[in-house]
């Protein structure tokens, strides 16, 4: 049989098969294909690509469709066990990813290198198109039938490793994220059978990528796990020389603010008030970063560069809002339900941040609303006053003035700002909170 092949495959490259389908020749494969329908069949080299696997690595998208179009394997592999659709993922094809999968493209196959799947490739390469076209029909396949969907984005390779490890380590910062939004577990470790194993926080510091280091840590990552070798994520940093993440992984510095995933009216945020607090979270941690890396003797992040335009720019726009009634330094972009009182969402998010459920403890109460102390069902994005308001609000005496800067990320409380007030309860006696008109 194999000496079969390798008589075919010469002929073939004769005629130019491979190079055709290389070059997106279209109506030359279409001619051969009429000429001898079994060509299809054939493959290239000790590889064993097949034109399928050549038209996906080359981004022949039209020369796919035609060799879907008779009824080509779509599953067919090469010397690695490789189907066309990782090479798909691996190369960046995400229209070749999304035809292949509307073909019938098996999501859950395993290549014989490490038993990787199509999300371990598109994690690795960074190509998160790829990745969140392969997550997207995850949910509706047999895969999350017969698998489940979290055990799908989960699933391990030979090495242990999940597709968030090998995002970690080659420093995908996107594809972190899309991976952590659809059920990534952050603290997963690579080791099994009750050993130990690098976890994706130790991966990140081994890439070596502040981002990706800052993201996980966001999400609850934990900084004193051990490897298999006993070292924590600050020890693998600094073994690799990186000395930004080392500083940001340190123990003894302070901690982050973690994204408070456990509660439940934060998993049912809609898109747009998940992007405030998102935002949110992120300006608090970057102050805390800054102050990090200054003390480590460390440039800034470039995302630190431009904050103060971004604050001055945004004077005249929000000059006429109405302020948080908490911080007195943002403007009220959150309301919470059902009681409808507004706050920013800094003191949202901190508000949350430090009154998540503890699972070790018999109480697993939610924050309340600091004003009238009502139960927190859902968070919403506050409507925003405009100039029709501003009189009202100049006349009032209880009506706050807009500060240039937040205190929100001052010091180690995500509360400082109340110190001038001293407590909640002060507040309300004063202000009960502006409550939203839309129940």
């Amino acid at each position: 049989m194999g000496q079969k092949l390798s008589c075919r495959q010469q002929h073939h490259d004769k005629n130019g098969l491979f190079s055709a389908v290389i070059n997106g020749e279209l109506e030359m494969v279409e001619a051969m294909v009429k000429q001898d329908p079994s060509v299809l069949e054939y493959v290239n080299g000790r590889a064993l690509l097949s034109p399928l696997h050549l038209a996906v690595s080359k981004g022949r998208f039209e020369m796919l469709c035609m060799l879907l179009e008779h009824n080509v394997k779509v599953d067919i592999l090469n010397f690695h066990n490789q189907t066309p659709l990782m090479l798909a993922a691996m190369h960046g094809r995400t229209d070749c990813v999304e035809k292949l999968i509307q073909a019938g493209a098996n999501i859950l196959m395993f290549d014989s290198i490490y038993r990787r799947t199509c999300l371990h490739y598109a994690a690795y390469y960074g190509h998160v198109d790829c990745l969140k076209a392969i997550l997207s029909v995850a949910h509706s396949t047999p895969v999350a039938d017969s698998w489940g969907f979290a055990r799908f984005v989960n699933i391990r390779d030979r090495n242990g490793e999940a597709p968030l490890h090998l995002a970690a380590r080659q420093r995908q910062a996107e594809c972190l994220r899309s991976l952590l939004d659809n059920g990534a577990l952050v603290c997963s470790s690579t080791g099994g059978y009750g050993y130990r194993g690098s976890t994706t926080l130790h991966m990140a510091a081994r890439g070596g990528s502040v981002e990706c280091v800052r993201m996980l840590l966001a999400w609850g990552a934990d900084r004193l796990q051990l490897d298999s070798s006993g070292r924590i994520p600050f020890s693998v940093a600094l073994k690799n020389k990186h000395k930004a993440c080392a500083a940001l992984l340190d123990p003894s510095s302070a901690s982050f603010l973690v994204w408070p995933s456990p509660l439940k009216f934060i998993s049912e945020l809609n898109p747009e008030t998940k992007a405030l607090l998102e935002k949110a979270l992120l300006e608090a941690n970057m102050e805390r970063e800054k102050t990090l890396l200054k003390e480590a003797d460390m440039p800034p992040s470039p995302l630190h560069s431009g904050s103060n335009d971004d604050d001055i720019a945004s004077e005249s726009e929000e000059s006429d809002m109405e302020l948080c009634c908490i911080c007195f330094g943002q403007v009220c972009t959150i309301e919470v339900r059902p009681c409808g009182h507004q706050m920013c969402a800094h003191c949202t998010l901190a508000l949350c941040c430090h009154k998540k459920p503890d699972p070790a403890s018999a109480c697993a109460a939610g924050p309340v609303c600091p004003f009238c102390r009502g139960t927190i069902l859902q968070l919403l994005v506050a409507k925003i006053n405009t100039s029709s308001d501003t009189e009202e609000a100049e006349s009032s005496p209880t009506k706050a003035r807009r500060s240039r800067k937040s205190n929100f990320s001052e010091g180690s409380s995500s509360f400082k700002g109340l110190s001038a007030m001293g407590s909640f309860g002060r507040i309300a006696g004063c202000d009960s909170g502006k409550v939203g008109t839309d129940k």
